[in-house]
């Protein structure tokens, strides 16, 4: 591991050799300037020190212009302010314009050493910084959205344009589609990025406690809350708040999440004052938000604020040529991390995974990809290393009768549902839990669908 590189930019002689003389026994890598201009000649050609050390009054070009430089230049690298008793005003200038700190003349040896070493410590915990959201774009970014499709194409072509500006953003499509990986690289991509994204499941908690939750609250306000607590809208400041399964939200809910999108304040349960919060919400639903507003179950002006850019993820059955390179992206991450050998498809396989209809769509072609893994001790997928439920969507044979379809039945939506709910209820003796994992379905949409309905 190279040793630290300073940069010490000084035009007295004597002061130069003194700061070496001082420094160079601490084991760090000197690089001496004699003048503000050479200073930032080597801040524009090397770009590869992890602290500059500048005196304030240089001559024509002083201390503040190699700081404006290197802000320029290299804004991650903390710049260190040596100057004189006359200065002193001067050097707190220069910290409200980004110096790190500043060191008064004659200069403390010990000083001098420890606040280059909690430089040093900020310059190692940027770069720590940078390989975290370098590690999370390359797991979470645009380019972990593997497709080949137009209609993907177009959409991450919006989603990106949509990232750099601060609207509120809905995102739809069936479950399984990966809303929730789209949310993260608008955010990724976003001026938000260096901020917190706070994710929240609206159908993972009862109404009550989604609205602490989101909220917070004051210590007192009901009879558990032994302390006070902050929200997600306020863990979220200076980032995204991401909802979830948004359409699960209670009337209330709607009411207070409204009251924020339109005043950026956020009210705490029991609480008597409001608190600012500067955040990009990102709502995300499977359901016709349309349908609930005619229904009553949304509200119309909610609706309106969070479909600032409405961005809809297709399913997998809409897109199949998607299918494939999917399947070897998930094939290449499960060689990386579990050591498979398998390496390709052959073409019986692939066709049967292009007729299946993926109704889980992409989440459920990386639990097939699970099983394959299992079952697949070769280095190419055959039909018989498929699940049975994936063997029986080949397509029929020539003159073979066509399947029964819905349509020709002649039943409307709302019957095909009713008749859906109520199998999935007998077969699972009224188990709620069990038939909402049946239909696919959470908890909570299956009782307002069984409300609608009049089920019990």
């Amino acid at each position: 591991m190279r040793p630290p590189t300073l940069l010490v930019i000084e035009d007295e002689e004597r002061m130069r050799r003194l700061l070496e003389l001082v420094l160079k026994p601490e084991g760090y890598d000197l690089v001496l300037a004699g003048s503000g201009e050479e200073g930032i000649t080597l801040i524009g050609e090397t770009q590869d020190f992890d602290v500059i050390l500048t005196d304030l009054q240089l001559g024509h070009v002083s201390g503040l212009d190699v700081l404006e430089a290197a802000k320029k230049t290299v804004p991650d690298v903390p710049v260190l302010i040596i100057t004189g008793y006359g200065t002193v005003k001067s050097a707190v200038e220069a910290m409200r314009k980004g110096a790190y700190d500043y060191i008064c003349k004659p200069v403390d040896n010990e000083e001098l050493k420890i606040v280059i070493a909690r430089a040093l410590e900020l310059r190692r915990l940027s770069r720590a910084n940078q390989a975290l959201r370098a590690g999370l774009q390359e797991r979470f970014g645009f380019d972990r959205m593997v497709s080949v499709s137009p209609q993907m194409a177009q959409l991450k072509r919006l989603a990106m344009e949509v990232a750099k500006t601060d609207v509120t953003v809905l995102i739809t499509g069936e479950s399984g589609t990966g809303k929730e990986l789209l949310a993260r690289a608008i955010h990724l991509a976003s001026p938000r990025a260096q901020g917190p994204l706070v994710a929240v499941n609206c159908a993972g908690f009862p109404e009550q406690l989604l609205e602490s939750e989101l909220f917070g609250y004051e210590k007192g306000a009901f009879t558990d809350a032994k302390k006070s607590k902050p929200g997600r809208f306020q863990l979220a400041d200076r980032g995204t708040l991401f909802l979830d399964e948004i359409g699960e939200m209670s009337p209330v809910a709607q009411a207070k999440l409204l009251r924020v999108l339109e005043t950026h304040h956020v009210e705490p349960l029991g609480s008597v004052r409001s608190l600012a919060v500067d955040i990009r919400v990102i709502g995300a639903t499977n359901q016709d938000l349309s349908e609930l507003m005619r229904n009553g179950r949304f509200r119309e002006d909610l609706f309106y604020r969070l479909n600032v850019c409405h961005l809809h993820i297709p399913p997998l059955r809409e897109r199949r040529e998607d299918i494939k390179p999917i399947l070897e992206s998930f094939l290449d991450a499960a060689g990386r991390e579990r050591g498979s050998r398998i390496r390709s498809v052959s073409p019986d396989a692939l066709r049967l995974l292009q007729a299946y209809d993926w109704p889980g769509n992409v989440r459920e072609l990386h639990n097939v990809v699970e099983w394959i893994t299992i079952t697949c001790k070769e280095g190419e997928i055959t039909p018989d290393h498929l699940p049975p439920s994936l063997k029986s969507a080949q397509p029929a044979a020539k003159g073979a009768k066509e399947p029964l379809s819905l349509l020709s039945l002649g039943l409307s939506v709302e019957e095909v549902e009713k008749a859906m709910l109520q199998e999935a209820l007998k077969k699972t003796g009224g188990n709620i839990s069990e038939a909402s994992r049946l239909l696919k379905v959470t908890r909570n949409t299956l009782r307002y669908r069984m409300a609608k309905y009049n089920l019990k």
